[in-house]
């Protein structure tokens, strides 16, 4: 029913910056709300930051000050623009939407930060 894809991931250097993106299969704004999730190796998938569809935004304490999300609904689109990277960010990044009060997922993206 939603398919979300993201892309933007990579390797970069401590203090570096990515931008990543998730495509949605329908229009973002029918979702109550958009996210961002985040696994490192050996851990549990995290929050990193959520968007309602009423403007309210979201961060973990580890982020604030350093991520962004955005939502380009014409586009289909959400953005999430990581500055300051640490190698403790270092995780396969997932997008998220709440449509109906289901969760759906992407597959992931890679970020590896190198010290």
């Amino acid at each position: 029913q939603v398919q979300l894809v993201e892309s933007g991931g990579g390797l970069v250097q401590a203090g570096g910056s990515l931008r990543l993106s998730c495509a949605a299969s329908r229009s973002i704004s029918s979702f109550n709300a958009v996210g961002w999730y985040r696994q490192a190796p050996g851990k549990q998938r995290e929050l990193v930051t959520t968007s309602t569809s009423g403007g309210t935004t979201h961060y973990a304490d580890s982020v604030k000050g350093r991520f962004t999300i955005s939502r380009d609904n014409a586009k289909n689109t959400v953005y999430l623009q990581m500055n300051s990277l640490q190698p403790e960010d270092t995780a396969v990044y997932y997008c998220s939407a709440d449509l109906s009060w289901r969760l759906y997922w992407g597959r992931g993206t890679q970020v590896t930060v190198s010290s």
